[in-house]
């Protein structure tokens, strides 16, 4: 008991850094509403030619009209569950010196921009997928999942799936340490993780070959499964290897990333500061 309650205290500050950052971003309406609309516009041009594309085909596919219609409207709800960019606040105080000051709290400091990850990936995704669902969900043939079981395991999944992109996103933060602005790690993971997440093409329709590659990379758990689990294209019980994979993941990708802060904290080159 006595180790549970200071597991619990020890957790209270990231807890609160979480929601105090996730009621800020909450304010960036205008901002939600103007994605939503853009979402939405790309949402229908990709269901279009998804559309033509089985309409100009007899040959059998990986998934079936349905479940791609509605995968490609997940995809445009969530996103911002990609991890193609670190926290602007972060970036600038990493640029002009002022991270120094982050090393001076009495917190993990890999654990505290974790937190703040946490909150930036969920909040923007909060603000667009809600009106997202029920738009597409009434006028342009996004399904409802399959089952319960099936929603059950979509929403683990997206919880893991969050996971993985903050771990993700923290291990991009880490490397502006060595860089001068970090753009260039930024777009290339940024085409990555839209590539081999299944945001572009879904990844049953890529090659046989590329098949146990897609499988074994962290990508897939951010978009792919979570998303054949609410289609039902994946059954509901897949979702623990899903999960599986995902913390798997999770958890290299956060010992490599710890590993790596305490290596740039101890010797720290600040850019233009």
């Amino acid at each position: 008991m006595t180790a549970t309650l200071s597991f619990v205290r020890a957790l209270k500050p990231y807890i609160a850094l979480t929601g105090a950052r996730y009621r800020v971003l909450l304010q960036y309406r205008a901002a939600a509403l103007a994605g939503f609309g853009t979402q939405l516009f790309w949402g229908l041009i990709r269901v279009m030619v998804f559309e033509a594309f089985y309409r100009s085909t007899t040959a059998v596919q990986p998934m079936t009209y349905s479940q791609t219609v509605t995968y490609l409207w997940l995809i445009q709800a969530m996103l911002l569950l990609i991890p193609w960019s670190v926290d602007s606040e972060l970036r600038t105080l990493i640029r002009s010196g002022a991270v120094v000051y982050e090393l001076l709290r009495p917190t993990d400091l890999y654990w505290f921009w974790y937190s703040r990850a946490v909150a930036g990936r969920i909040a923007p995704v909060m603000l667009r997928c809600i009106p997202l669902f029920v738009v597409a969900g009434l006028f342009f043939e996004l399904q409802p999942p399959v089952s319960w079981a099936a929603a059950t395991a979509w929403l683990v999944a997206t919880g893991g799936a969050v996971l993985l992109s903050c771990a993700v996103t923290n291990l991009l933060a880490i490397s502006m340490l060595w860089t001068v602005s970090g753009d260039g790690a930024m777009r290339l993971l940024a085409v990555m993780a839209t590539l081999l997440s299944g945001s572009i093409v879904p990844l049953p329709f890529f090659p046989e070959w590329s098949q146990p590659i897609l499988a074994f990379l962290p990508f897939l758990g951010l978009m792919d499964t979570p998303f054949r689990l609410y289609t039902g294209h994946l059954p509901p019980e897949a979702v623990f290897g899903v999960v599986g994979h995902q913390l798997a993941w999770t958890a290299a990708l956060v010992l490599l990333g710890r590993w790596l802060l305490r290596r740039g904290t101890h010797r720290m080159v600040i850019q233009g500061g």
